[in-house]
């Protein structure tokens, strides 16, 4: 019962993704610490296709995860143990991150000078949770209503 994982864990992706977007990290270390957070997560969902998809075991997951993102052996466990109990959950908050951004592309596209990001970002979260294809209709609605709005002073 916690929602859409797309959209939920999305947001939290996406909203993450901004602090370098908006050069908001001032230290090189704090960058570096989205990109191994950002690598950590890209390797889980590798992990996670391995054990559904490719036929791996527990331990060839685990040492995947240990080699490419630099997992403790402990840690390595947990997330394969995690991607066992929730197959797909990497993934799905990863698309629901690509999601956002190409909306929000589309919508700065569309609507030039009339883009707003302060105002997208309240329409996307305006009736919280949503299934990806019923945001993207929300936010296709919402394009159309500011292109034709009248732009105030």
């Amino acid at each position: 019962h916690t929602g859409d994982t797309a959209y939920v864990e999305g947001w939290g992706l996406y909203a993450e993704a901004l602090g370098q977007e908006l050069g908001l990290y001032e230290q090189p270390a704090e960058a570096l610490g989205y990109l191994h957070t950002n690598l950590v997560r890209t390797a889980r969902i590798v992990a996670d296709t391995g054990l559904h998809a490719q036929g791996w075991s527990r331990r060839q997951a685990a040492q995947y995860l240990q080699k490419e993102a630099g997992m403790s052996p402990a840690d390595a466990a947990l997330e394969v143990e995690r991607s066992m109990a929730m197959p797909g959950q990497a993934l799905s908050a990863r698309a629901g991150q690509w999601q956002l951004e190409t909306l929000r592309g589309h919508a700065r596209q569309a609507l030039g000078e009339r883009f707003s990001l302060p105002q997208f970002h309240a329409e996307v979260l305006r009736d919280g949770s949503l299934p990806m294809d019923i945001l993207q209709a929300k936010i296709q609605r919402w394009i159309d209503s500011q292109a034709t709005a009248t732009p105030t002073p």
